[in-house]
């Protein structure tokens, strides 16, 4: 599930990196959360999921929508207007240090220990490695939208530690992806509305049209499907981990499907998130050691 979760966040900056050619931050993120809340909100009809009763829940798919959605989503979109996806998605990979930060001092479960911070460094540094140090190029320019982008790992963080708590409140993961984005909706439909007057835009190519519904039904509706089950059953360090990965994912669909080549750079860099993914799960080293006492 993490390894499918990681192409179709992947899929993301694809998705984003073609519409803002032709639309405004906060209406690409409106339109990526609606119409993901018209899905998911299908889905639950479909599937006959039961909806929350307490006014708390409710209140608590808003402040996720906020956290989740609304904050990264604009960050991150008004970033990428003036630095590269390969540079916005090393800086979405600080995603799981954040996340352990936050979670060391909220979550008793979730303490930080030496192992992980050596696995972090060892996946970070293979995410540089295999984008390329190249995307590193003009790390001292554009520092607002390298801080924006940051900002909305952070955010990431925040609500992957938050979020635990529909697990303990027994919601089902479908309804919470749908009240989270509707949440996401109601907070970004005025400030849309108001600041990018969508109504005077020209109307958008296929090619936009097709990236946007790409962005809201797969990188938004099918993921968080995927982003609430694994919440509950892996913790939300291991799941951010993902955040790794999505530059794998976007390499390797660029091989299968596009027909490009993998760089002896581009190889070391996913044996070392490979590497850093073990340190920090620890089963392997467990067994490993066992094997050499025995």
């Amino acid at each position: 599930m993490l390894v499918v979760l990681s192409v179709l966040w992947g899929g993301s900056f694809f998705f984003v990196e073609l519409a803002v050619r032709e639309l405004p931050t906060l209406t690409i993120v409106l339109l990526r959360v609606s119409l993901a809340a018209s899905v998911l909100w299908a889905a639950v009809a479909v599937l006959g999921r039961p909806l929350p009763r307490d006014a708390s829940v409710w209140l608590a798919f808003l402040v996720m929508g906020l956290l989740n959605n609304v904050v990264p989503f604009g960050l991150i979109v008004w970033g990428q207007q003036t630095i590269g996806s390969g540079l916005a998605s090393i800086l979405n990979a600080t995603t799981p240090l954040f996340t352990m930060a936050v979670a060391a001092l909220f979550l008793a479960d979730e303490r930080l220990v030496r192992r992980k911070a050596v696995g972090m460094a060892l996946g970070l540094g293979g995410v540089v490695a295999v984008i390329g140090p190249g995307a590193l190029a003009g790390l001292q320019d554009n520092v607002l939208a390298q801080i924006a982008c940051l900002g909305g790992a952070l955010s990431y963080a925040v609500a992957g530690v938050f979020g635990r708590r529909f697990g303990r409140l027994g919601v089902d993961p479908v309804v919470v992806a749908a009240g989270q984005v509707t949440g996401a909706t109601l907070i970004l439909g005025p400030a849309a509305l108001i600041v990018d007057r969508p109504w005077t835009l020209a109307a958008p190519s296929a090619t936009t049209v097709a990236a946007i519904v790409g962005l809201a039904v797969l990188s938004t509706a099918l993921a968080y499907i995927l982003y609430f089950r694994l919440l509950g059953i892996a913790g939300a360090t291991n799941l951010l981990l993902v955040t790794f990965l999505i530059p794998v994912s976007a390499i390797t669909l660029g091989v299968t499907l596009l027909g490009e080549s993998l760089g002896a750079m581009q190889i070391a860099g996913l044996a070392l998130i490979g590497t850093g993914l073990a340190v920090i799960d620890g089963r392997l080293g467990g067994l490993l050691r066992r094997k050499a006492i025995r």
